[in-house]
């Protein structure tokens, strides 16, 4: 199991079945370097004030969050408002919907995180949702309660696991045409379509990300390293202790679940995830 910490652990749920699962950022938050302003005479960090315009520095119990409904216009809420109508983060993330694997638009797919059993016992039935999934070339949707908020996400296999990424809903993405309202539909010339498409076809290969590299990221921890080298100064952080691990999965007989899942859904439940826009074909 890898040594960071999980950001939910819960149950993955089919109908019936439930699975005890763990959930792991798949991106790492360290992978670029970040920066702080430093105060160079003091070499102290720069820390920032709450400042009004021709009052100056305030106090944070005279903050307020508004939200602007028109331009110079504040509606004010209270932070016990805003927490009132926060989620309380659910323990369960029940699959709803499935569609086709290519069926989401990539637009939709905002961050990615690893599912895992959270022990052995999870495992079987962990691995019959994953290959039922892969065989069928399927994406479960589901919403997830989380840190207040509600995320629409999807689950996909991915290697010995799973994947789940959370979606934007549909209100988050804007309209493609006003962009593209003023490109021409008339049709690529025939002839440099040809090359064009022999350059694609030639320059066609398995997807590797290994093979691209981040230079600018690269000469930047050359640069950092420069100087650690020639000045010394170094910052650390104590690695908080992990969690420990939850034990036991509530699957008993998984078979019967799935079966009684399956004769339960005859009758046609209806999604509870709005099924994202398909997405359009390149003309």
């Amino acid at each position: 199991m890898p040594a960071s910490r999980p950001i939910w652990k819960g149950q993955l749920r089919l109908s019936l079945v439930s699975i005890a699962v763990e959930l792991y950022s798949a991106t790492k938050p360290n992978a670029k370097p970040s920066f702080r302003q430093i105060h160079e005479p003091s070499g102290k960090p720069i820390n920032y004030e709450k400042v009004v315009a021709g009052i100056g520095p305030v106090d944070k119990d005279e903050i307020m969050k508004g939200f602007e409904y028109e331009k110079g216009d504040y509606v004010l809420l209270t932070d016990d408002e805003i927490d009132a109508v926060k989620l309380e983060t659910r323990k369960t993330l029940e699959l709803t919907q499935f569609v086709g694997a290519y069926e989401i638009d990539p637009i939709y797919f905002d961050k990615p995180y690893f599912v895992v059993p959270a022990d052995e016992l999870a495992e079987d039935a962990f691995r019959v949702i994953r290959d039922a999934l892969r065989s069928s070339k399927k994406v479960g949707l589901g919403q997830l309660a989380l840190r207040g908020k509600e995320y629409l996400v999807a689950v996909q296999p991915t290697g010995t696991g799973l994947l789940m990424e959370t979606l934007h809903y549909e209100d988050e993405i804007r309209k493609a045409d006003p962009f593209f309202a003023s490109i021409s539909a008339k049709k690529a010339d025939a002839d440099l379509l040809e090359v064009a498409t022999a350059l694609i076809d030639k320059k066609t290969a398995k997807f590797d990300a290994g093979v691209f590299k981040d230079h600018y990221q690269s000469a930047l921890r050359e640069l950092i390293a420069r100087k650690l080298k020639s000045k010394g100064n170094k910052i650390s952080t104590k690695e908080e202790p992990a969690e420990s691990r939850p034990t036991g999965a509530n699957v008993v007989d998984l078979m019967a679940a799935l079966k009684s899942s399956l004769e339960g859904d005859k009758g046609g439940d209806k999604p509870a995830a709005k099924k994202p826009a398909p997405r359009k074909k390149a003309s």
